[in-house]
């Protein structure tokens, strides 16, 4: 079942970035014991044999953002648990192995996924054999984005709307169009006070260097050949007036160098993130 292949090459790349994060250094800013079987037996075996492969200046970039991106939430998740927040849910879960590595250490937290109906299915498939159980705080619903919304879908998943969640739309923004991504972010209005985001967004190329566009351009070429063309880009002015108008506070919105100095000073291997084209942000829902 596993040598079908992932039905999201987004997805397969984020998983691939943390699992080569695991073999290829020595001091890992985001752990993950579950990553390099999370690609399946074949990609998997691939890596092992010829990890250096991902390796190159660009691949090292990506994987310094994807793994400190992930970092960053959970740090942020982490926070929100322990002032009492116990639902969190994953947009575009994609392969996140959250409710692998934490679910038997917070029992009270129910954990929601959601995603495309066939990459939800593929990874359970992945799952199964592996012999990983899918822990009873988790609830996985099947949607699409462009059809139902996040807060409809978590819903109709049973989350409580009326207290507060921790929400990570980590690498799902991009994808959508600036339309709809105004819709999603207007609908988290119903959300409970106290409930936190995690997300990114593509910063419009404006507002970026010659260098950094033409890494932009490079990489939104690469994903519209895999078949998931970016749409979306922002600024961090219209990011904070649409969060604003849902009754959002941002907190922090990060770039390259603000999280290169958190999560990579000092490595004796250099892995940092090159380029501003993508922003971290995470808010509090105040009213």
């Amino acid at each position: 079942m596993t040598a079908i292949v992932c039905p999201s090459p987004s997805a397969l790349r984020v998983a691939m970035a943390r699992a080569v994060h695991q073999i290829l250094e020595d001091e890992p800013v985001f752990a993950d014991r579950f990553a390099v079987a999370t690609l399946g037996s074949a990609e998997a075996a691939k890596l092992l044999r010829q990890p250096l492969v991902h390796n190159d200046v660009a691949s090292r970039s990506l994987r310094a953002g994807i793994v400190a991106r992930a970092r960053w939430a959970e740090d942020r998740l982490l926070e929100a648990v322990a002032a009492g927040c116990i639902q969190y849910a994953i947009v575009g879960a994609g392969l996140d192995t959250w409710a692998l590595r934490m679910a038997a250490q917070l029992p009270a937290v129910r954990i929601f996924e959601l995603d495309q109906p066939a990459m939800l299915t593929w990874k359970n498939r992945l799952y199964e054999s592996n012999g990983w159980g899918l822990p009873s705080s988790l609830c996985q619903l099947g949607i699409d984005l462009r059809e139902t919304g996040t807060v409809q879908g978590l819903k109709a998943a049973g989350m409580d709307l009326d207290s507060p969640v921790s929400l990570s739309m980590l690498g799902l923004l991009v994808y959508l169009s600036d339309e709809a991504v105004e819709r999603e972010i207007s609908a988290l209005s119903r959300l409970a006070t106290g409930s936190t985001i995690m997300l990114d967004y593509r910063v419009d190329e404006q507002q970026l260097n010659p260098m950094e566009q033409l890494m932009m351009q490079f990489t939104a070429q690469m994903m519209a050949a895999g078949g998931e063309p970016w749409h979306a880009s922002s600024t961090p002015q219209r990011m904070t007036g649409l969060l604003g108008a849902a009754g959002f506070e941002v907190e922090e919105d990060l770039g390259p160098s603000l999280l290169n100095a958190r999560f990579f000073a000092g490595r004796r291997d250099g892995l940092q993130i090159a380029g501003g084209g993508f922003r971290y942000l995470s808010a509090v829902k105040r009213a």
